[in-house]
């Protein structure tokens, strides 16, 4: 099914009048009479409509969609993630972005430490976000994510770090004596707040070199140091690996 993202209040119309950005996206579509159009808000909800081919012929004004259902349906969540990653060189962050929204996490924090290679100026950080959200809202629309993910824009690693302390925030780290892997330390960490409890976790991803020594022991006073396994990461997997255990292990969804 074909979806579009649109402004919650236009899934309460049942013959909705879309904006520009979607109805140029329904027309590259081409979709067939009576094809269902699914019309989404990146907030968690959605609702189907028909494409009415009649319509989309007659005034340049009618909707060409009509209702399918009464109202819209919508899914809540009274837990987040949030994936804190060092920008990587190239498309390779669009990958991370584009990954992390088809998995499910409800914010995206792009940190520029010491040691990291992309560096972005605080006059590009409004335009890269913007780009970004894009990337996001591609990557909801055919993945059939219910949410859109917050992006910040760029943030350097100390202002990161007061964003840290208000999530549980797990980090891959060699420590002594060597730290749980990150599947039991999430497990642990459900365990301890119970079955339905407000989860507000995280994940922080390093730069392709790494953290600076004092930017390692700043973390791990307010994170808990894991394991990511027995061989070195590269940056975009060790954020694909550990957003995709808090997943499965932390009941996100």
């Amino acid at each position: 099914m074909h979806r579009l993202l649109v402004e919650t209040h236009v899934l309460e119309e049942t013959s909705p009048v879309l904006p520009a950005d979607a109805a140029r996206h329904l027309k590259v579509l081409r979709p067939k009479d009576d094809e269902e159009i699914e019309l989404f808000d990146g907030k968690g909800k959605w609702r189907v409509y028909r494409f009415c081919a009649s319509l989309a012929s007659g005034k340049e004004s009618a909707s060409p969609l009509l209702a399918t259902s009464q109202a819209f349906q919508s899914s809540q969540t009274s837990q987040t993630l949030t994936l804190f990653a060092c920008v990587t060189k190239g498309s390779r962050w669009d990958w991370t972005v584009e990954k992390a929204t088809e998995l499910g996490v409800t914010r995206i924090v792009p940190v520029i430490s010491d040691r990291t290679i992309v560096r972005i100026p605080k006059a590009e950080r409004a335009a890269k976000r913007e780009r970004w959200m894009r990337i996001a809202e591609d990557a909801a629309r055919q993945s059939d994510a219910k949410w859109l993910p917050e992006i910040v824009e760029a943030v350097n690693f100390r202002d990161a770090l007061e964003m840290v302390k208000e999530t549980t925030c797990f980090v891959g780290a060699l420590v002594t004596p060597p730290a749980r892997p990150l599947a039991e330390a999430v497990a642990s960490q459900v365990k301890v707040r119970g079955k339905g409890e407000q989860r507000n976790f995280s994940v922080f991803i390093g730069p392709e070199g790494d953290f600076t020594p004092a930017e390692l022991a700043a973390l791990l006073e307010i994170a808990v140091p894991t394991s990511f396994g027995p061989t070195v990461l590269r940056a975009e997997t060790a954020a694909l690996f550990a957003v995709s255990v808090l997943v499965a292990t932390g009941g996100l969804k």
